[in-house]
This record gives structure tokens, sequence and C-alpha cells, in this order.
């Protein structure tokens, strides 16, 4: 029987949904790419297939996680990006070699060619952390409202005041706990009022 793993937690902006292969920061951590493998399966549902990844290429993208979490956070928070983030997504951008196409829809893709190694994948995660970080792109960094969570995320709504990373996930478990919390208590079960 396979092993089962978390689904990905995947967004529009690729950054940020690379962040978000680690879940629930603060709370019950979920890593959802435990193996070099898922990150090979969390690279090619994002677009970036390579054939492989070894256990020191995982752990260097965990890097580059981390430190784009960081870097998105302090921009967040309107805090000076910390010098080892920073280096970190710099030294993975210089490292991957990518080309930028146009879709027929007008939108900027990245291609890998068919030789490419995890590395030009990473610089293509990298590069996309660059263009939120820098302010580059339309939309803001914000921080989950979740406190389990607190995972940094691109809003690009129109009047940029998203509260959660996800609806489906915080949003809905942070507004059923609400709901929770403001229901009077009743009468337990098998209790009758008289």
């Amino acid at each position: 029987m396979p092993d089962r793993f978390p689904d990905f937690r995947l967004g529009t902006v690729l950054a940020t949904s690379f962040t978000a292969t680690l879940t629930e920061r603060r709370g019950d951590a979920v890593e959802r790419i435990p193996t070099p493998a898922r990150l090979v399966d969390w690279l090619a549902v994002s677009g970036l297939a390579v054939r492989s990844c070894t256990p020191a290429q995982l752990d260097r993208a965990r890097e580059l996680r981390e430190a784009i979490h960081a870097a998105a956070t302090a921009a967040a928070l309107d805090d000076p990006l910390p010098a080892s983030a920073v280096a970190v997504i710099n030294d993975r951008s210089t490292q991957g070699r990518a080309s930028a196409v146009l879709t027929p829809e007008g939108d900027r893709r990245w291609r890998l060619s068919q030789g490419s190694t995890l590395e030009d994948a990473l610089g293509v995660v990298a590069a996309d952390a660059i263009s939120i970080v820098s302010g580059e792109r339309d939309g803001r960094l914000a921080l989950c409202a979740s406190p389990t969570c607190r995972a940094a995320f691109f809003d690009t709504s129109r009047s940029r005041t998203r509260r959660w990373c996800d609806m489906n996930t915080c949003g809905n478990r942070e507004k059923k706990a609400r709901f929770r919390a403001a229901r009077p208590a009743g009468p337990g079960p098998g209790t009758r009022s008289s």
C-alpha cells in the first residue's frame, strides 16, 4: 500500500504555494514534501517537472522554502528582510536556468528545458519570490489570521484585505470556531428541562 501524503495547497502564486508545503507552522506542523519524490510531485503539479531529487536537494529546497517564508513574513510586517533569507533566495535564483514564455492568454510562464535539474526549478521559485517580495507584482504580502497557521500569502484581492491563506481550510476552521464559541450552551444530551 503506497504512503498517503497530505494534499498540496496550491495557490496562484508559485513562491507562496511553495511555502505552503509546510503548513500549521504554529500548531502541529504538516510537512507536505516529506520525501524527495514528493518534492518532484509538487514541482510537476506546479509546472516545473524535473526527473529526480536527492535527499541533499530536498534539504536545499526546504532551506529555500524557509528563506522565502522568512522574507515574505518580514515584508508583510514591514520589517527589514533577514539577510540570511535574502542570501539563500538570491543564491537559488542565480543557480537556475529557465526561460520565461508568453502564453496565448498573455500570461508569463516559466519553461524548463528537457534536461533541467531541481536547481533550475528552484531558481524559478526563487525568482518568483523576488518578484513578490520586491513589490514588482501587483498585490501585497500578508499573514494568515489563523493563530496556528500564520502562512505568508500574496493578496491580489481588489481590496487587499484578505485574512486567510486559504478560505477552504484556515478561513472555514476559524469561522466554525467563532460560531461554536458564540452559541449558547444548551442542555447536554440526555438532560431534560422541566
